[in-house]
């Protein structure tokens, strides 16, 4: 048991840091992003939770990687284009799994 979880923290290192290399603070002007979930829904942590937290690390590390290889303008669109579409795809997999155990996300609206 203590290995495992040594395992685990050592592993989740690697993934700190792709995390705090993204830059958002350059996304392009008039770029919509997508929320990410930073809490499960219902606040079970189960495996679609985790990977769901794969699959946003695995588009995050991506972008960093086209943003490094970007060359222009239009590259640099096309790499946080691809992001935001692989983290709605992640999100619309995640929430449909947990439909289907029973648990549903919550919504607000305000005004109608």
């Amino acid at each position: 048991m203590k290995k495992w979880m040594i395992f685990t923290a050592l592993a989740a290192l690697p993934a700190t840091v792709a995390v705090a290399a993204v830059p958002y603070d350059r996304m392009p002007p008039g770029f919509d992003a997508p929320q990410i979930r930073t809490a499960p829904i219902a606040g079970i942590e189960n495996q679609y939770w985790f990977n769901y937290q794969a699959d946003i690390l695995e588009a995050e590390k991506e972008l960093v990687s086209d943003l490094r290889r970007a060359t222009d303008r239009e590259d640099r669109w096309d790499a946080w284009d691809e992001w935001s579409t692989e983290v709605v795809d992640a999100d619309k997999d995640y929430v449909k799994e947990m439909r289907k155990k029973g648990y549903r996300a919550g919504r607000v609206t305000v005004g109608g």
